[in-house]
């Protein structure tokens, strides 16, 4: 057994609510006299890993799940890289840039992969786990890593031969620090002297006039993607390059960004969806561990192959298991509906907002159905969920109101400073084994809405949704800030909870993984952003995801191990033979 180690997550402990450090009062080795957990400095329990027994009683017992005790693995020989405090999170190995390729990174939130790309950048540094007293001295981490081509990695960057370019993941963020157009930002940024070529290349110009307090999420991060390119760099670094990104913007910057890679320069990527990881990348890191705990950077592998690893949960090379399940991908049996069965339906909808106006011809919904809804980003989806959640009217058309509706939106309120407790506890509670034990909801209890991370105030908000007494649940874009397990957790229990309750739900989101992983059928918007929308639909799988995939030029297959989507190369026979077929998608 490897050394057993004791982690406190500061931001999960509340002494005040547990009765006055619970953790320290139940403590075997505390009621011997001795001080294993103490109240700490932060005013936070605090635990000595010398003293601690691994009895495991406070990590049961803390009503937050704030407390680790973990035994790690034999093969950890070497410190970690990195510590945050004595009993804080720790990261073992990190991730090595390949020239000439792109190199991503999967795990779980909390897993520490924003830490290994801020340690490789140059942004913070490490400390070979001596959280006091240590002055960092570039030639530790160079022996650290000797013998490997981290080691080569570093000394080249100790001499200033590697420069590192870094996409931060936060894009929302850039309004609060950077005023002033995009045109100005981006101009003042461009040191390769290659700003009309970017433009062009991720679609700004629409918007190159705009404000930069006025941009979306969608255009802030295509900001943030062109202004780390633009400067000069060997590495460049991309943290969550496709969040708020729509599918067609998806491929757009994943084909831009798999050109940076050339022989005299290297791109990293951190990226929870898995049909864009694998589109992009050529090499995968998976890490892994405990979130919130620790986490292990595993050797790279072809993306196709450690993608597949990851989602088996088992490292035969380091004969370790590091999840308890496989995720699998399993064709969604076709059930056929009496069409009596239709709970909701809609008729020659029309809704204008401004300059932009939404058609929806006819469609209906019979119970049952899960409808995911696929489009560009401004095409309309949002307005259309509106209109049929009851929080729009159509200008003309009529749609069904004999439906009870369940509805979670897009953007998430979070400046509520109720307790999640006091959120959750009278909706969610009576469905403890189906949502709150697995979406971990009882962890958050004691913090307050507006002090949730994106990915919990999400797993919230879907918790609330689906909890609600309604036939149709609709939900836009439940997978953003979720992690690659979070997202096919929570397609997993949508699709259950519509087969416990016989009810129906229609969901946006581009992650077609995510849509995949539960979807019967399928909504396609059509039409120009910003001007005209024409949602379309509902089509089987099969149909939809073909429609859809001609306006992207691209096809999709079965991977013959995990049987998730993958795109295919462009230009390949299977491309080639798929397009010609008319069959872009096979399900």
């Amino acid at each position: 057994m490897g050394k057993r180690i004791a982690v406190v997550e500061k931001d999960k402990c509340f002494p005040d609510k547990c009765g006055n450090y619970l953790c320290k009062r139940l403590c075997p080795v505390n009621r011997t006299g001795a001080e294993c957990i103490i109240e700490g400095s932060d005013g936070r329990a605090f635990i000595n890993e010398n003293l601690c027994t691994g009895c495991g009683i406070c990590p049961k017992r803390c009503p937050f799940g704030a407390i680790h005790i973990i035994n790690l693995p034999e093969m950890l020989i070497k410190d970690p890289i990195i510590r945050y405090g004595a009993d804080g999170f720790m990261l073992f190995n990190l991730p090595v840039p390949a020239f000439g390729k792109v190199v991503g990174l999967i795990g779980r939130n909390g897993i520490g992969k924003s830490t290994a790309i801020k340690l490789l950048a140059g942004m913070i540094t490490p400390n070979f786990g001596k959280v006091e007293g240590y002055t960092f001295d570039f030639q530790d981490l160079i022996s650290y890593f000797k013998g490997t081509e981290a080691q080569y990695y570093f000394e080249k960057l100790r001499a200033g031969e590697i420069v590192v370019s870094y996409k931060p993941q936060q894009v929302e963020l850039i309004p609060k620090t950077t005023k002033g157009t995009v045109l100005e930002l981006l101009k003042s940024v461009d040191e390769r002297r290659v700003l009309p070529s970017i433009i062009k290349d991720l679609d700004l110009s629409i918007f190159l006039e705009n404000e930069i307090e006025t941009l979306s999420g969608g255009e802030l991060q295509r900001v943030a993607i062109a202004a780390t390119v633009l400067k000069k760099a060997n590495v460049y670094i991309f943290d969550e390059p496709t969040s708020f990104l729509d599918i067609k913007q998806r491929i757009l910057v994943s084909r831009f960004i798999r050109n940076l890679a050339t022989s005299d320069t290297s791109v990293l990527v951190v990226e929870h969806d898995l049909v864009i990881l694998d589109y992009m990348t050529d090499l995968v890191h998976l890490l892994y561990g405990q979130a919130g705990a620790y986490g292990i950077v595993s050797g790279p592998k072809t993306s196709r192959v450690g993608i597949n690893v990851y989602l088996s949960g088992f490292l035969r090379e380091e004969n370790m298991r590091f999840r308890d399940h496989e995720i699998k991908f399993e064709k969604i049996a076709k059930k056929q509906r009496p069409e009596d069965d239709v709970i909701i339906s809609w008729e020659d909808i029309v809704k204008t907002l401004g300059k932009f106006s939404l058609h929806a011809p006819s469609g209906k919904i019979s119970r049952g159905r899960i409808i995911g809804v696929l489009g560009e980003n401004g095409i309309g989806k949002t307005t259309f969920v509106k209109i049929l959640a009851g929080a729009l009217a159509p200008d003309t058309g009529s749609v069904s109101t004999k439906v009870k509706v369940a509805y979670k939106p897009q953007y998430l309120d979070n400046s509520s400073t109720e307790l999640v407790q006091a959120v959750v506890e009278p909706v969610v509670g009576k469905y403890k084994s189906q949502l709150i034990d697995p979406l971990r909801l009882d962890h958050l209890y004691f913090k307050q809405v507006n002090q949730l991370s994106g990915g919990e105030l999400q797993k919230v908000a879907i918790a609330l949704c689906l909890a609600k007494d309604a036939s149709l649940y609709l939900m836009d874009e439940p997978s953003a800030y979720l992690d690659v397990e979070q997202r096919l957790e929570i397609a997993k229990i949508i699709r259950d909870f519509m087969e416990q309750k016989g009810t129906a739900a229609i969901i946006v989101d581009h992650d077609l993984v995510f849509l995949d992983h539960f979807s019967t059928d399928l909504l396609v918007g059509e039409g120009q952003p910003a001007l005209h929308g024409r949602m379309e639909g509902p089509y089987s799988m099969e149909e939809g995801m073909n429609n859809f995939l001609e306006d992207l030029s691209i096809s999709l297959r079965r991977d013959e191990t995990s049987h998730r989507p993958r795109i295919n190369k462009e230009g390949s026979r299977l491309d080639r033979e798929q397009k010609k077929s008319g069959k872009r998608f096979y399900s």
